[in-house]
């Protein structure tokens, strides 16, 4: 099943070091970047992977920033959360693909449907995408996802591993 998803750096920065970012294109049947993000992540350094994606094929999927929405507003995260969980609430049917726990916790009481770059991993795993999920958790996690060991043994349990 395909999905519709809204994207923040982070998950765009974490998949492109590891060559992996084909996954969101892969996973989702509609995938929009919004304009701050893209900002955000052309702000890197010029051989960023994510930068030089973006730079190629990746700009194809960005989209204008959403006026924001006075509750999404008020948790007062960086431009690029912001505009992605705005998305996703004015947009029923997108899911958040975000990392921030400020911005997760913001998308769990607003009822925004969420996953992080776990997630998408944990999905192309189900998917069949690739042939196990814990070697490319171990590479994001190299390449700079924070996240707690224990959460990220009970979510390769969820596939098997």
């Amino acid at each position: 099943m395909k999905n519709s998803w809204v994207v923040n750096a982070s998950s765009l920065i974490l998949l492109a070091k590891v060559g992996r970012i084909h996954l969101l294109l892969d996973l989702s049947e509609t995938l929009v970047i919004p304009a701050s993000v893209a900002v955000e992540i052309e702000a890197g350094p010029a051989s960023d992977p994510a930068v030089l994606w973006l730079r190629s094929k990746g700009g194809h999927w960005v989209q204008a920033d959403l006026p924001v929405e006075p509750a999404i507003a008020a948790w007062d995260l960086g431009n690029g959360e912001t505009a992605a969980l705005n998305w996703a609430c004015q947009r029923p049917g997108f899911e958040a693909i975000l990392d921030d726990r400020a911005a997760r916790k913001c998308a769990l009481i607003q009822r925004l449907p969420y996953r992080g770059t776990l997630g998408v991993i944990l999905a192309a795993k189900k998917q069949g995408l690739i042939p196990a999920a814990k070697p490319l958790c171990d590479q994001v996690v190299k390449a700079g996802l924070l996240i707690d060991q224990t959460l990220l043994q009970s979510a390769l349990g969820l596939v098997g591993e």
